[in-house]
């Protein structure tokens, strides 16, 4: 097979180099978009960390944008390679689930069981009596690591699935019951339960 076309120059200034720029773009947004998330949760270490090497492969795409500044080709790249960084970087945050979550969750049920397997699990929980639209309700409150969210929501689902929950960042966590925090993740609770059957 004949591939002495890959040596042609215009072959390369319309195929190869904007192949290269845009991965580069598509690697430097997703280290930035890693970085920006990773500042809004006060990890000082790491988004430094991450920051360096965004800089580093911006400049190398930004120069090659620089040396024919007038290719459209070049340009297309560029953006697109923007665009796909930020759905990348969004993706691969959401892979490594790092950092903690608050859920919280209001039913009208009764929430004992619901209560209890959360505590088998050593979740901490803290659960207060109140008052809603329709009714007395009990909301339930517990931070999580990210990791653990499928697992609580699964628990939900089995023992309170008409119930009302919301999830929220947190931006950091100490003290109280929590050894769930320091632990590694459980397998979701719908699938531990199908194997159990």
């Amino acid at each position: 097979m004949d591939i002495t076309f890959v040596q042609d120059p215009q072959f390369f200034s319309l195929a190869i180099l904007p192949l290269l720029i845009f991965t580069a773009r598509v690697a430097d947004v997703t280290f930035g978009t890693l970085r920006i998330i990773f500042i809004s949760r006060g990890m000082k270490l790491l988004a430094p960390f991450v920051g360096f090497f965004e800089v580093i492969i911006w400049l190398v795409a930004l120069g090659q944008i620089f040396q024919d500044i007038g290719s459209i080709v070049n340009i297309l790249a560029y953006s697109a390679g923007f665009a796909v960084g930020n759905f990348v970087g969004i993706l691969v945050e959401e892979r490594m689930g790092i950092g903690f979550n608050i859920i919280r969750i209001i039913t009208q049920c009764d929430a004992t069981d619901l209560i209890s397997a959360l505590k088998t699990n050593e979740y901490g929980v803290t659960a207060v009596d109140g008052a809603g639209k329709n009714g007395p309700v009990k909301l339930i409150f517990l931070v999580v690591k990210r990791k653990d969210i499928e697992n609580v929501i699964g628990m939900v689902q089995q023992f309170n699935p008409t119930a009302f929950y919301t999830i929220a960042d947190v931006r950091s966590a100490k003290g109280g019951d929590i050894p769930h925090l320091y632990r590694k993740p459980r397998k979701p609770w719908f699938r531990q339960n199908q194997k159990g059957k």
